[in-house]
């Protein structure tokens, strides 16, 4: 029979955001415990596994070639005719920079955290949260089979997209259809791909979302889809989209597909709330992801330092009340829910346009020097050239 646990703080789920969390909380004195439903930590991958990479010093990463496949110059973004726009790594968003291996990164992670004095426990799903006095005091478990309890003053919900523990511990999880993508990948050999650039195509070839070409080495990449799922009849169709956006292209079509993943993503608003009584959710888990690109790996690791941090501080004060722990929530929210914000309103309003005004835009960016690339400067240009195409996104200029 397993045994009832204690701990400091407790982390529910090992993938970037939940294994940042436990590395920060126990550098910082906490003893904690990383739980993990799957019997191997970032396996089975469910992402593009491309990531920006000048946030890794701020969370303590050490770049490796564990886990870096490529380094590229930039990304290429392609309009519905294939106007090619291209911007260099620095401007190119949260997806842009390294192109990795999403599962030995993962596991780097928590390496880290268990080398920072975290326990990891494999094979151990949470099931429901222990409450007292309305205040979250730990979780159900199973092991292998077994049920058992494990209490803690500070429990973290860092179980993904999918999140059940906020749901119980009673944060309002809900989400939108409009607010999700269903995504496909394949990996593929044989392809003629570029490994200086990730590239990016609009339109109608993947309604509400975008194909993705990810250069794992020469001839090697990671070509994926994301199609919004309230523009779709079902989630089989982002198949149908990636198949026919591969078969008219001959440097693809000729590729073969060697594994395949698939997913939801959230393109929706950040939680609300992200704090309770003796809880805090963090990462994909608490809508951390970016609305317009779908990554997350930077805002997790960035929100799990933080949260990691406000846990061992609670820990020490002896107060893991939610005016305690809302510090957490004050410092995430400073540190981006804004361009969360402003990305999620831009993704409403570039979901309705055609395609034809998609090949405006890129159209209006050849030669701009940007500066910085924000969604405010694109429009900027493109209002320059095109003032009609922006009429309707005027309240970001």
């Amino acid at each position: 029979m397993v045994k009832d646990l204690k701990t400091d703080v407790l982390v529910i789920g090992a993938g970037p955001a939940g294994s940042m969390t436990a590395k920060w909380a126990a550098k910082n004195g906490a003893k904690v415990l990383l739980l993990e439903k799957r019997q191997e930590i970032g396996s089975p991958v469910r992402c593009g596994e491309g990531m920006s990479k000048d946030w890794l010093k701020e969370v303590g990463i050490a770049p490796s070639t564990r886990w870096i496949n490529v380094e590229v110059e930039g990304a290429r973004i392609y309009s519905p005719s294939e106007k090619v726009l291209e911007i260099n790594e620095k401007h190119a968003g949260n997806e842009v920079g390294y192109v990795v291996e999403r599962d030995s990164f993962d596991k780097q992670l928590a390496i880290d955290a268990a080398n920072a004095g975290a326990e990891v426990l494999l094979k151990t799903a949470a099931v429901g949260v222990l409450k007292e006095n309305g205040k979250v005091v730990g979780v159900k478990a199973k092991a292998f089979g077994e049920p058992f309890e494990i209490r803690a003053p500070v429990t973290i919900g860092a179980d993904g997209f999918e999140s059940q523990v906020g749901r119980w511990a009673g944060l309002p999880t809900n989400i939108a259809l409009r607010d999700m993508d269903t995504c496909l990948q394949y990996r593929m050999t044989n392809v003629d791909c570029d490994t200086r650039y990730c590239d990016f195509y609009l339109g109608t070839c993947a309604p509400g979302g975008y194909v993705w070409i990810f250069p794992k080495a020469d001839g090697l990449a990671n070509v994926g889809i994301g199609v919004q799922v309230s523009q779709v009849k079902s989630p089989a169709d982002a198949r149908t989209y990636l198949d026919k956006w591969i078969a008219a292209h001959p440097a693809y079509s000729k590729g073969k597909t060697i594994d395949v993943v698939g997913g939801g993503v959230s393109i929706s608003p950040p939680l609300k709330q992200t704090v309770a009584d003796g809880f805090m959710i963090v990462g994909d888990a608490a809508r951390m992801i970016d609305p317009l690109t779908g990554g997350g790996i930077a805002n997790g690791c960035i929100a799990g330092k933080i949260c990691g941090e406000v846990a061992a501080r609670a820990v020490t004060a002896n107060d893991t009340g939610k005016e305690f722990l809302s510090a957490y929530d004050r410092g995430w929210r400073a540190r981006f829910e804004e361009k969360l914000y402003r990305n999620w309103l831009a993704k409403e309003k570039l979901v309705t346009l055609s395609d034809a005004t998609f090949d405006k835009v890129i159209d209006a960016l050849q030669g701009v020097k940007l500066e910085k690339l924000s969604v405010h400067n694109i429009l900027k240009a493109v209002h320059d050239k095109y003032p009609e195409v922006t009429k309707e996104f005027e309240a970001f200029l």
